[in-house]
């Protein structure tokens, strides 16, 4: 009960950094409490009357002033980049034989750093001198047909999204404050046919991850979705989980679960990974690795580092011989990465630098616990 209140506390009031951090008796004495500086005092503000916003309750129709079909709209001050596309029959050798009777305009919703601009795509309707017959000249190429989504758009609301954190509700905020309507819902859309474009990479990727010789897999929870009944009131968000995938090229797959089990293990590795599997303490993934037969599985380092961590209250001496011990090994890596070594090199320096570590850590933990005076229920027993 004692250790579970201690570890309770570091949680809640301790740092969260892992990283060691020894004292230094000179450090106490750098400001003398008289010297330590004051802060400021902040200039008083100048008060403002926010106007209260009021939401519409009826249904909005669209406006007259609709530029086509795909409902884009924006303000005069908006910019517009024309563009001008010339069919080879008005550029080439016999370019006097046409005659422009006309245009057909497409507009596309473009994105550029921290703004947003109209493209506005003129292509000229022609026809042969002496015929009656229209041309159009066609549209230019877009990754989404009949949308009115630039590429540069797409990418930006997917790395808004994924990699800054901006929620879609937010992005469609910022579009309308630069003077452009479009619905919150065609740009969910977008994302959902944007991020079908890309499966083919990440089924690639996963394919080339799990080609790996060693592989570290994870699992964290998230929330994501809702249960219980529709609407309104659609009750807690629903508990998901993250598996991450991280093979020896530097190259990390997430993939997700709505449980924790095991089966999901068994899913994606399914049996195209032999090698060996990195992890933490979880038993599923030993226990998944105990029924393949080319698969070998191996504790993390960090997690290992972490139940010393816990432990070193109660046997400070101890756990510091065993943190320093595998410090050395992260000074090896750390030497493999500034060396640039690569293939056969970095497994022989392992061999030669890292393996007598390994070796000698385990040894030295057997040796503790031979030593006795420890509980099976101590955490340095555990770690």
């Amino acid at each position: 009960m004692t250790h579970q209140l201690d570890w309770f506390k570091k949680q809640l009031f301790g740092p969260k950094s892992e990283k060691q951090v020894y004292d230094v008796p000179q450090q106490d004495n750098l400001f003398q409490p008289d010297e330590a500086p004051l802060p400021e005092q902040p200039a008083d503000e100048d008060k403002r009357t926010i106007k209260a916003y009021q939401r519409g309750t009826g249904k909005k129709q669209r406006d007259d002033d609709c530029l086509n079909d795909t409902g884009l709209r924006f303000s005069a001050d908006v910019p517009v980049e024309v563009i001008e596309h010339l069919p080879p029959e008005l550029t080439g050798a016999e370019a006097d034989q046409y005659e422009v009777i006309g245009s057909k305009t497409t507009y596309r919703l473009a994105q550029r750093a921290s703004s947003y601009v109209v493209l506005k795509c003129e292509r000229p309707v022609f026809r042969r001198k002496g015929t009656e017959k229209p041309v159009t000249t066609p549209a230019p190429f877009n990754v989404l047909d009949n949308s009115l989504a630039d590429v540069s758009l797409l990418a930006g609301l997917l790395v808004d999204k994924f990699q800054f954190h901006l929620p879609l509700y937010r992005q469609h905020q910022r579009i309308q404050q630069a003077g452009i309507t479009v619905s919150r819902s065609t740009l969910t859309n977008l994302v959902k046919r944007a991020i079908d474009l890309l499966r083919p990479i990440v089924d690639a990727q996963t394919d080339n991850v799990l080609r790996s010789r060693v592989l570290a897999m994870d699992e964290t929870p998230i929330k994501a979705g809702h249960q219980g009944r529709a609407g309104p009131q659609k009750g807690k968000m629903k508990s998901g989980w993250f598996w991450p995938l991280y093979g020896d090229a530097d190259e990390v797959v997430f993939t997700y679960s709505n449980s924790r089990g095991r089966a999901h293990i068994e899913e994606v590795l399914n049996e195209q990974f032999s090698g060996t599997l990195i992890s933490d303490g979880y038993a599923a993934y030993a226990r998944y690795a105990a029924a393949q037969e080319n698969v070998t599985h191996a504790q993390c380092w960090v997690h290992s580092r972490r139940y010393f961590i816990e432990a070193q209250k109660d046997h400070p001496e101890t756990v510091t011989e065993a943190l320093q011990r595998i410090a050395t090994l992260y000074r090896n890596e750390e030497t493999l990465k500034a060396q640039g070594l690569t293939g056969e090199k970095k497994r022989q320096y392992r061999l030669d630098h890292s393996k007598p570590v390994v070796s000698g850590f385990f040894q030295w933990c057997r040796d503790q616990l031979g030593q006795g005076g420890l509980l099976p229920s101590e955490p340095l027993t555990k770690a």
